[in-house]
């Protein structure tokens, strides 16, 4: 590694290490005539002006100084390498970077983005991005995870709106072993119900509850134990049940069952009048009442060994009409959640402490985020779309070549700049297999067999080597981005990262090696477009002819392996910016 230039290896220590700045060149505002093609592409389902215009609108009225303070809009290059990111996993191949940057059209940006949300791969990242907010990467239990990640998938690929998605995973208890996928938020937590309970209000109600478990809650006046256990009462009748003839796991239930609770700083007072119990009711909403049977008649299937009970009247069955259909809160949430994915931050930020002590940063952007995601059914690419369309979402991430601006004058939650967001496991793999040429080895090898499942099959030891090294705790919330000792010595060192960089047919050293001796500028042409999607400014150009002078056969083999793996550990490849 490095063996031709230390001077480059030593370099790249440093660039890893240091704060991420934004890396491209400022551009200039897209033309109005480009601006009023990106409104005509999607036909609006009210009176009112499209979602991406009202973005707008309310991004910029919210500060006073806005429109000196905004960054303009990302240039072709920082905007390509942003959406492809974003709504596939992965950066462009060299061939669609260019064809991109060579498009005349005004409304380019428009058409790949609708191609990209129609394309295979949008489906297969954007599901794993669910996935990862629904099951924070648990390991597997009870059956295989891949029924559950092609579950998500088919969802997303067919548009299904994200509140029957909702629905569908809350009521699920896997008894269909057709689809037993849709029960594993259940299962994977082996049904306890604390654990859920804390998981459902924070992923669908944006409301960290932990500390109301037992008392109100110390710090949000907001949140009550009542609120805490409304919730839990859906499900505390349920367990996990295996049936042994079947070898089957399901979320069984039975016909009774109550909550009780009461506060601990009650009970060390001596005030305490005894354990409370609620009824289901999802924080303010309308207890849910239950029909009464006579005793011994509550039950399809009575309890008895080795049987699964199934009771007349299921309690959890109503919790995904309660979640989605009967409170605001859940498109709120969603709304928020998928704002955040995209831009890197929520308006409401955490994302689970949405309450009164800490107000959304553009509280009407959120109201008609909430509203116009209810008017569409919770049809997420439309969602999605209207997004990645608005000024807010393109702007460039060069702020900091404005010298007259101030750290506070720049807060991210002003959204005058694109945030720099670090990649995540999927992203990070298929964003080096991409660059590297790796990918399209494979391609070619696949030929008339190729297809993006066909061509993940083959690469996915790849991505679980990134995801197993970047993706965390399993079971726990994604964290900050920090590098560790381990990932950089992966980076540095592993053979499984070093033996893809060499020239092998189709790959990027192998392009890089074909172009002439003499013509180092094309061929920093050639590597920076593959790798960081953008052409190299001059000093980089002089930089890469300077390391390739003088240099034959296998010492200029190392150098241009030097040089790709050295841009692979660069903050600006490791972030999406």
């Amino acid at each position: 590694m490095f063996r031709a230039n230390m001077r480059v290896y030593v370099l790249l220590l440093i660039v890893f290490y240091l704060p991420v700045r934004s890396f491209s060149v400022m551009a200039a505002d897209l033309s109005q005539s480009a601006d009023e093609a990106l409104v005509a592409q999607k036909p609006n389902l009210s009176a009112g002006p499209a979602l991406h215009v009202l973005i707008d609108k309310f991004v910029q009225n919210r500060h006073a100084d806005y429109a000196r303070l905004a960054s303009p809009l990302s240039d072709d290059a920082e905007f390509l390498r942003r959406i492809f990111l974003d709504l596939t996993g992965r950066i462009p191949t060299i061939e669609q970077t260019r064809g991109f940057l060579n498009d005349q059209r005004p409304d380019k940006r428009a058409v790949l983005v609708d191609q990209l949300l129609n394309s295979p791969e949008y489906a297969r990242f954007v599901s794993q991005r669910l996935d990862v907010m629904l099951m924070q990467r648990m390991n597997k239990k009870y059956f295989n995870v891949s029924t559950w990640e092609e579950y998500l998938r088919t969802s997303v690929a067919e548009n299904k709106p994200l509140d029957q998605l909702v629905r569908e995973i809350l009521s699920a208890d896997g008894s269909d072993k057709a689809h037993q996928a849709k029960a594993r938020f259940y299962l994977a937590r082996s049904g306890e119900v604390n654990e859920l309970t804390r998981d459902i209000s924070r992923i669908f109600l944006g409301a960290d509850l932990t500390c109301a478990q037992c008392h109100d809650h110390p710090e949000v006046a907001d949140w009550k134990q009542d609120h805490y256990y409304g919730i839990s009462a859906f499900l505390i009748r349920s367990f996990v049940f295996t049936d042994k003839k079947k070898k089957q796991t399901v979320f069984a239930e039975k016909a009774e069952g109550e909550v009780k609770f009461e506060s601990v700083f009650e009970v060390r007072d001596k005030t305490s009048k005894g354990p409370e119990t609620t009824l289901p009711a999802v924080f303010d909403s309308k207890k849910i009442s239950e029909p009464t049977f006579k005793k011994g008649e509550e039950y399809k299937v009575k309890p008895a060994k080795d049987v699964r009970p199934i009771p007349k009247y299921s309690r959890r069955a109503q919790l995904g009409n309660a979640i989605t259909r009967e409170n605001r809160r859940f498109a709120r949430t969603m709304a928020n959640r998928l704002w955040a994915m995209l831009l890197g931050r929520g308006i409401v930020h955490p994302l689970d402490a949405d309450h009164s002590d800490n107000p959304p940063s553009h509280p009407e952007l959120l109201d008609v985020l909430t509203d116009q995601l209810m008017a569409h059914q919770y049809d997420l690419k439309w969602y999605l779309r209207e997004i990645v369309l608005s000024k807010t979402y393109q702007r460039s991430s060069a702020n900091e070549l404005f010298e007259d601006k101030t750290a506070n004058d720049l807060s991210d939650a002003q959204f005058t700049h694109a945030l720099m967001k670090p990649l995540n496991p999927e992203q990070y793999a298929w964003a080096v297999m991409e660059a590297t040429g790796l990918a399209e080895v494979h391609r070619n090898s696949l030929k008339t067999k190729l297809s993006e499942a066909t061509l993940r099959k083959n690469l996915l030891g790849y991505e679980r080597q990134f995801v197993s090294l970047f993706g965390g705790v399993p079971g726990e919330p994604v964290k900050e981005f920090e590098a560790t000792a381990d990932q950089i010595l992966y980076l540095s060192n592993d053979q499984r990262i070093q033996v893809i960089l060499p020239a092998r047919p189709g790959n990027l050293a192998d392009r890089l090696m074909k172009i002439p001796a003499d013509q180092t500028a094309k061929l920093a042409e050639e590597l920076y477009l593959s790798v960081l999607t953008r052409s190299p400014l001059p000093s980089e150009k002089q930089e890469v002819t300077t390391l390739l002078a003088g240099k034959k056969g296998s010492d200029r083999a190392v150098v241009v392996t030097d040089l790709i793996w050295a841009l692979l550990m660069s903050s600006e490849f490791r972030f999406n910016h």
